[in-house]
Protein backbone atom coordinates (compact mmCIF):
# COMPACT_ATOMS: atom_id res chain seq x y z
CA UNK A 1 0.00 0.00 0.00
CA UNK A 2 1.16 3.95 -0.99
CA UNK A 3 2.29 5.47 1.94
CA UNK A 4 0.14 8.37 2.55
CA UNK A 5 0.97 11.66 1.32
CA UNK A 6 0.14 14.29 3.92
CA UNK A 7 -0.26 18.23 3.22
CA UNK A 8 1.11 20.75 6.17
CA UNK A 9 -0.34 23.75 6.23
CA UNK A 10 2.23 26.54 8.06
CA UNK A 11 -0.22 28.73 10.61
CA UNK A 12 0.20 31.79 11.42
CA UNK A 13 4.02 32.95 10.41
CA UNK A 14 4.65 34.53 13.89
CA UNK A 15 3.10 31.46 15.66
CA UNK A 16 4.99 28.00 16.43
CA UNK A 17 3.58 26.61 13.98
CA UNK A 18 6.72 26.36 11.68
CA UNK A 19 8.82 25.11 14.89
CA UNK A 20 6.53 22.74 15.63
CA UNK A 21 6.68 21.47 11.76
CA UNK A 22 10.61 21.35 12.04
CA UNK A 23 10.73 19.40 15.39
CA UNK A 24 7.90 16.99 14.05
CA UNK A 25 10.03 16.13 10.62
CA UNK A 26 13.42 16.13 12.52
CA UNK A 27 12.59 12.86 13.11
CA UNK A 28 13.07 10.84 9.84
CA UNK A 29 11.37 7.75 11.04
CA UNK A 30 8.05 9.69 10.28
CA UNK A 31 9.10 9.12 6.46
CA UNK A 32 8.84 5.19 6.78
CA UNK A 33 4.57 6.12 7.18
CA UNK A 34 4.45 9.08 5.35
CA UNK A 35 5.27 11.43 2.34
CA UNK A 36 5.28 15.38 3.74
CA UNK A 37 4.74 18.25 2.13
CA UNK A 38 4.65 21.48 3.32
CA UNK A 39 2.84 24.56 1.65
CA UNK A 40 4.85 27.21 3.24
CA UNK A 41 7.93 29.28 1.53
CA UNK A 42 11.67 28.45 2.02
CA UNK A 43 12.47 31.29 3.59
CA UNK A 44 10.06 30.66 6.43
CA UNK A 45 11.30 27.24 7.19
CA UNK A 46 15.17 28.73 7.16
CA UNK A 47 14.52 31.68 9.55
CA UNK A 48 12.73 29.27 12.10
CA UNK A 49 15.56 26.75 11.41
CA UNK A 50 18.22 29.26 12.97
CA UNK A 51 16.06 29.19 15.87
CA UNK A 52 16.71 25.52 16.60
CA UNK A 53 20.30 24.60 15.73
CA UNK A 54 19.93 20.86 16.59
CA UNK A 55 17.47 20.37 14.48
CA UNK A 56 18.28 17.42 12.00
CA UNK A 57 15.57 18.57 9.47
CA UNK A 58 16.44 18.70 5.84
CA UNK A 59 13.93 19.58 2.59
CA UNK A 60 13.87 19.63 -0.70
CA UNK A 61 11.98 22.45 -2.78
CA UNK A 62 8.40 20.85 -5.22
CA UNK A 63 7.63 23.15 -7.65
CA UNK A 64 5.46 20.54 -9.59
CA UNK A 65 3.00 18.29 -6.98
CA UNK A 66 2.93 14.61 -9.35
CA UNK A 67 6.77 14.72 -8.98
CA UNK A 68 6.80 14.33 -4.56
CA UNK A 69 9.80 12.75 -3.35
CA UNK A 70 8.53 10.11 -1.05
CA UNK A 71 12.08 9.41 0.81
CA UNK A 72 12.33 13.50 1.83
CA UNK A 73 10.35 16.59 3.22
CA UNK A 74 8.67 17.92 0.35
CA UNK A 75 8.23 22.29 0.80
CA UNK A 76 6.30 23.66 -1.50
CA UNK A 77 6.60 27.30 -1.84
CA UNK A 78 3.12 29.00 -2.02
CA UNK A 79 5.09 32.64 -2.29
CA UNK A 80 8.23 34.05 -3.57
CA UNK A 81 8.11 37.20 -1.69
CA UNK A 82 10.30 38.61 1.52
CA UNK A 83 7.62 39.07 4.26
CA UNK A 84 8.23 40.38 7.99
CA UNK A 85 8.97 37.62 10.24
CA UNK A 86 8.49 38.77 13.69
CA UNK A 87 7.70 35.63 16.28
CA UNK A 88 4.95 36.56 19.09
CA UNK A 89 3.50 39.42 17.37
CA UNK A 90 0.17 39.43 15.62
CA UNK A 91 0.53 40.88 12.13
CA UNK A 92 -1.83 41.48 9.31
CA UNK A 93 1.04 39.46 7.01
CA UNK A 94 1.31 36.62 9.82
CA UNK A 95 -2.26 35.84 8.83
CA UNK A 96 -2.96 36.79 5.38
CA UNK A 97 0.56 34.27 4.33
CA UNK A 98 -1.15 31.29 6.99
CA UNK A 99 -4.74 31.62 4.23
CA UNK A 100 -1.90 31.42 1.25
CA UNK A 101 -0.79 28.05 2.73
CA UNK A 102 -4.18 26.97 4.06
CA UNK A 103 -5.76 27.82 0.60
CA UNK A 104 -2.76 25.88 -1.66
CA UNK A 105 -3.01 22.69 0.36
CA UNK A 106 -6.58 22.76 0.12
CA UNK A 107 -6.38 22.72 -3.44
CA UNK A 108 -4.01 19.83 -3.29
CA UNK A 109 -5.93 18.17 -1.51
CA UNK A 110 -9.17 18.61 -3.73
CA UNK A 111 -7.58 18.21 -7.08
CA UNK A 112 -6.12 14.84 -5.31
CA UNK A 113 -2.28 15.39 -4.93
CA UNK A 114 -1.94 15.03 -1.17
CA UNK A 115 -4.20 12.72 0.90
CA UNK A 116 -4.69 13.93 3.83
CA UNK A 117 -3.99 17.62 5.75
CA UNK A 118 -2.58 18.55 9.11
CA UNK A 119 -3.10 21.95 10.06
CA UNK A 120 -1.01 24.23 12.14
CA UNK A 121 -2.62 27.35 14.27
CA UNK A 122 -3.87 29.91 12.87
CA UNK A 123 -5.07 33.19 14.99
CA UNK A 124 -8.73 33.70 13.99
CA UNK A 125 -7.98 37.69 14.34
CA UNK A 126 -5.89 38.00 11.39
CA UNK A 127 -6.75 35.56 9.03
CA UNK A 128 -10.33 37.68 8.17
CA UNK A 129 -10.53 38.82 5.04
CA UNK A 130 -12.92 39.23 1.91
CA UNK A 131 -12.05 36.09 0.79
CA UNK A 132 -11.16 33.96 4.24
CA UNK A 133 -14.79 35.06 6.95
CA UNK A 134 -14.43 31.66 8.59
CA UNK A 135 -14.15 31.36 12.82
CA UNK A 136 -11.91 28.74 12.22
CA UNK A 137 -10.67 25.58 10.05
CA UNK A 138 -13.38 23.73 10.45
CA UNK A 139 -16.00 25.79 8.99
CA UNK A 140 -13.12 26.92 6.07
CA UNK A 141 -13.55 23.28 4.99
CA UNK A 142 -16.84 22.34 5.39
CA UNK A 143 -17.49 25.13 2.81
CA UNK A 144 -14.17 23.75 0.75
CA UNK A 145 -15.61 20.30 0.84
CA UNK A 146 -19.26 21.51 0.39
CA UNK A 147 -20.13 18.95 2.88
CA UNK A 148 -23.80 18.98 4.44
CA UNK A 149 -22.25 19.19 8.08
CA UNK A 150 -19.06 18.69 9.50
CA UNK A 151 -18.02 17.70 13.50
CA UNK A 152 -15.26 19.17 15.30
CA UNK A 153 -14.05 16.09 17.47
CA UNK A 154 -11.06 16.40 20.08
CA UNK A 155 -9.28 13.26 20.91
CA UNK A 156 -6.76 11.31 22.96
CA UNK A 157 -6.01 7.90 24.12
CA UNK A 158 -9.02 7.39 26.87
CA UNK A 159 -11.47 10.15 25.97
CA UNK A 160 -13.07 12.03 22.55
CA UNK A 161 -15.10 14.91 22.97
CA UNK A 162 -17.27 16.59 19.71
CA UNK A 163 -19.19 19.29 19.85
CA UNK A 164 -22.61 20.59 18.69
CA UNK A 165 -21.17 24.45 18.35
CA UNK A 166 -17.90 25.79 17.88
CA UNK A 167 -16.30 28.69 17.92
CA UNK A 168 -19.47 30.64 19.13
CA UNK A 169 -20.19 33.20 21.84
CA UNK A 170 -21.81 32.24 24.81
CA UNK A 171 -25.09 34.30 24.60
CA UNK A 172 -25.83 32.39 21.09
CA UNK A 173 -25.39 29.21 22.19
CA UNK A 174 -29.01 27.78 23.44
CA UNK A 175 -30.08 29.41 19.87
CA UNK A 176 -28.23 26.55 18.02
CA UNK A 177 -29.19 24.01 20.37
CA UNK A 178 -31.92 22.45 18.12
CA UNK A 179 -33.18 18.81 17.60
CA UNK A 180 -31.91 18.85 14.05
CA UNK A 181 -27.97 19.97 14.79
CA UNK A 182 -27.95 17.15 17.61
CA UNK A 183 -29.54 14.65 15.30
CA UNK A 184 -27.17 15.71 12.38
CA UNK A 185 -23.91 15.51 15.24
CA UNK A 186 -24.98 12.65 16.73
CA UNK A 187 -24.87 10.71 13.33
CA UNK A 188 -21.43 12.10 11.84
CA UNK A 189 -20.18 11.34 15.29
CA UNK A 190 -21.64 7.65 15.07
CA UNK A 191 -20.34 7.22 11.34
CA UNK A 192 -17.32 8.54 12.12
CA UNK A 193 -16.39 6.41 15.06
CA UNK A 194 -17.50 3.23 12.62
CA UNK A 195 -15.23 4.43 9.47
CA UNK A 196 -12.17 6.73 11.06
CA UNK A 197 -11.68 4.61 14.38
CA UNK A 198 -12.61 1.19 13.69
CA UNK A 199 -15.81 1.05 16.59
CA UNK A 200 -18.15 -1.45 15.20
CA UNK A 201 -21.07 -0.15 17.92
CA UNK A 202 -20.01 3.11 19.39
CA UNK A 203 -21.50 4.18 22.83
CA UNK A 204 -22.24 8.24 22.91
CA UNK A 205 -22.75 9.69 25.76
CA UNK A 206 -24.73 13.10 25.48
CA UNK A 207 -24.10 16.09 27.83
CA UNK A 208 -27.10 18.92 28.69
CA UNK A 209 -26.96 22.24 28.41
CA UNK A 210 -28.13 23.66 31.75
CA UNK A 211 -26.61 23.12 34.82
CA UNK A 212 -27.05 19.83 36.04
CA UNK A 213 -29.10 18.91 33.04
CA UNK A 214 -31.44 21.01 33.30
CA UNK A 215 -32.75 19.25 36.80
CA UNK A 216 -35.78 17.77 35.24
CA UNK A 217 -36.54 21.72 33.82
CA UNK A 218 -36.08 23.55 37.06
CA UNK A 219 -32.96 24.98 35.57
CA UNK A 220 -33.58 25.36 31.79
CA UNK A 221 -35.96 23.57 29.54
CA UNK A 222 -33.83 22.71 26.57
CA UNK A 223 -33.00 18.64 28.30
CA UNK A 224 -36.65 17.91 28.01
CA UNK A 225 -37.80 20.02 25.01
CA UNK A 226 -34.97 19.26 22.81
CA UNK A 227 -31.98 17.00 24.09
CA UNK A 228 -34.44 14.27 25.23
CA UNK A 229 -36.02 13.51 22.26
CA UNK A 230 -33.05 13.72 19.88
CA UNK A 231 -31.64 11.13 21.80
CA UNK A 232 -34.55 9.14 21.66
CA UNK A 233 -34.81 9.69 18.12
CA UNK A 234 -31.23 8.79 17.85
CA UNK A 235 -31.74 5.43 19.30
CA UNK A 236 -35.13 4.62 17.55
CA UNK A 237 -32.56 4.47 14.33
CA UNK A 238 -30.65 1.60 16.43
CA UNK A 239 -27.61 4.10 17.75
CA UNK A 240 -26.48 3.77 21.09
CA UNK A 241 -26.60 7.12 22.61
CA UNK A 242 -27.25 7.79 26.44
CA UNK A 243 -28.14 10.72 28.42
CA UNK A 244 -28.49 13.98 28.89
CA UNK A 245 -25.63 13.96 31.71
CA UNK A 246 -24.94 16.95 33.85
CA UNK A 247 -20.99 17.95 32.60
CA UNK A 248 -19.57 18.39 36.16
CA UNK A 249 -20.60 15.82 37.56
CA UNK A 250 -19.76 13.83 34.18
CA UNK A 251 -16.07 14.32 33.80
CA UNK A 252 -15.65 14.47 37.82
CA UNK A 253 -17.02 10.99 38.21
CA UNK A 254 -14.61 10.10 34.69
CA UNK A 255 -17.65 8.85 33.58
CA UNK A 256 -16.21 8.81 30.08
CA UNK A 257 -14.17 6.13 30.55
CA UNK A 258 -17.40 3.90 29.92
CA UNK A 259 -17.86 5.84 26.03
CA UNK A 260 -16.08 5.79 23.08
CA UNK A 261 -17.15 9.32 22.63
CA UNK A 262 -18.85 12.37 24.50
CA UNK A 263 -21.17 14.94 22.81
CA UNK A 264 -21.01 18.16 24.14
CA UNK A 265 -23.05 21.19 23.55
CA UNK A 266 -20.50 24.07 23.12
CA UNK A 267 -17.25 24.58 23.27
CA UNK A 268 -15.49 25.20 26.84
CA UNK A 269 -18.49 22.77 28.41
CA UNK A 270 -15.91 20.01 26.70
CA UNK A 271 -12.69 21.32 25.79
CA UNK A 272 -12.34 22.77 28.85
CA UNK A 273 -12.60 18.99 30.76
CA UNK A 274 -10.61 17.65 27.86
CA UNK A 275 -7.86 19.47 27.32
CA UNK A 276 -7.20 19.09 31.64
CA UNK A 277 -7.28 15.03 31.00
CA UNK A 278 -5.35 15.16 27.19
CA UNK A 279 -2.41 17.25 28.89
CA UNK A 280 -1.46 18.32 25.58
CA UNK A 281 -1.52 15.06 23.63
CA UNK A 282 -4.82 15.71 21.94
CA UNK A 283 -5.52 16.13 18.38
CA UNK A 284 -8.51 17.77 16.95
CA UNK A 285 -10.02 16.12 13.63
CA UNK A 286 -13.06 17.28 11.41
CA UNK A 287 -15.36 14.42 11.23
CA UNK A 288 -17.82 14.49 8.28
CA UNK A 289 -15.15 15.74 5.27
CA UNK A 290 -14.80 13.49 2.33
CA UNK A 291 -11.00 13.78 3.20
CA UNK A 292 -8.80 13.77 6.66
CA UNK A 293 -8.16 17.02 7.97
CA UNK A 294 -6.05 16.97 11.78
CA UNK A 295 -4.24 19.59 13.89
CA UNK A 296 -2.82 19.87 17.75
CA UNK A 297 -5.19 20.74 20.39
CA UNK A 298 -3.67 24.03 20.90
CA UNK A 299 -3.46 27.23 19.24
CA UNK A 300 -0.56 29.98 17.80
CA UNK A 301 1.18 30.49 21.37
CA UNK A 302 3.19 33.91 20.66
CA UNK A 303 3.91 33.80 23.90
CA UNK A 304 7.04 31.21 23.30
CA UNK A 305 6.78 31.47 19.14
CA UNK A 306 10.31 32.05 17.92
CA UNK A 307 11.99 30.70 21.32
CA UNK A 308 12.57 26.70 20.74
CA UNK A 309 10.65 26.07 23.79
CA UNK A 310 7.50 24.63 21.66
CA UNK A 311 6.32 21.53 22.42
CA UNK A 312 5.34 19.32 19.45
CA UNK A 313 3.80 16.09 20.87
CA UNK A 314 0.43 17.47 19.73
CA UNK A 315 1.32 18.10 16.41
CA UNK A 316 3.42 14.90 16.23
CA UNK A 317 0.42 12.91 17.03
CA UNK A 318 -1.86 14.25 15.04
CA UNK A 319 0.29 13.77 11.88
CA UNK A 320 0.45 9.91 12.48
CA UNK A 321 -3.43 10.03 13.43
CA UNK A 322 -3.57 11.46 9.97
CA UNK A 323 -2.14 8.57 8.33
CA UNK A 324 -3.96 6.04 10.88
CA UNK A 325 -7.18 7.47 9.97
CA UNK A 326 -6.45 7.44 6.34
CA UNK A 327 -5.34 3.77 6.92
CA UNK A 328 -8.24 2.53 8.59
CA UNK A 329 -10.87 4.62 5.89
CA UNK A 330 -9.37 2.31 3.18
CA UNK A 331 -9.68 -0.51 5.38
CA UNK A 332 -13.28 0.17 6.01
CA UNK A 333 -14.06 0.52 2.47
CA UNK A 334 -12.23 -2.25 1.34
CA UNK A 335 -13.88 -4.37 3.59
CA UNK A 336 -17.59 -3.17 2.83
CA UNK A 337 -16.78 -3.55 -0.92
CA UNK A 338 -16.83 -7.51 -0.27
CA UNK A 339 -20.35 -8.25 0.67
CA UNK A 340 -18.66 -11.95 1.80
CA UNK A 341 -16.23 -10.30 4.12
CA UNK A 342 -19.26 -8.09 5.64
CA UNK A 343 -22.05 -10.81 6.15
CA UNK A 344 -18.72 -12.70 7.84
CA UNK A 345 -17.71 -10.16 10.51
CA UNK A 346 -21.57 -9.20 11.23
CA UNK A 347 -22.18 -13.51 11.76
CA UNK A 348 -18.71 -13.34 14.52
CA UNK A 349 -19.85 -9.55 16.15
CA UNK A 350 -23.41 -11.73 16.60
CA UNK A 351 -21.68 -14.37 18.43
CA UNK A 352 -19.68 -12.46 20.61
CA UNK A 353 -22.47 -10.57 21.35
CA UNK A 354 -24.19 -13.64 22.75
CA UNK A 355 -20.81 -14.32 24.39
CA UNK A 356 -20.91 -11.53 26.26
CA UNK A 357 -24.41 -11.70 26.92
CA UNK A 358 -24.06 -15.07 28.63
CA UNK A 359 -21.12 -14.01 30.66
CA UNK A 360 -22.97 -11.43 31.71
CA UNK A 361 -25.95 -13.20 32.54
Amino acid sequence: MQKPVIGITCGDLNGIGTELIIKTFSDHRLLEHCTPVIFASNKLINFYKKTMPEAAFNYQSLKDLTKVNHKQVNVVNCWEEDVAIIPGQLTEAGGAYAVKSLQAATQALLEGHIHGIVTAPIHKKNVQSEEFKHTGHTPYFKEAARARDVLMLLYTDNIRVALVTEHLPVKDVAAQITKGALLSKLQLLQQSLRRDFGIDKPKIAVLGLNPHAGDEGLIGNEEESIIRPAIKEAKNTGALVFGPYSADAFFARRSYLQFDAVLAMYHDQGLIPFKTIAVGEGVNFSAGLPFVRTSPDHGTAFDIAGKNLADATSFTTAVFECVDIINRRREYEERNKNPLRKVTGEILKNVEDERIDETIG
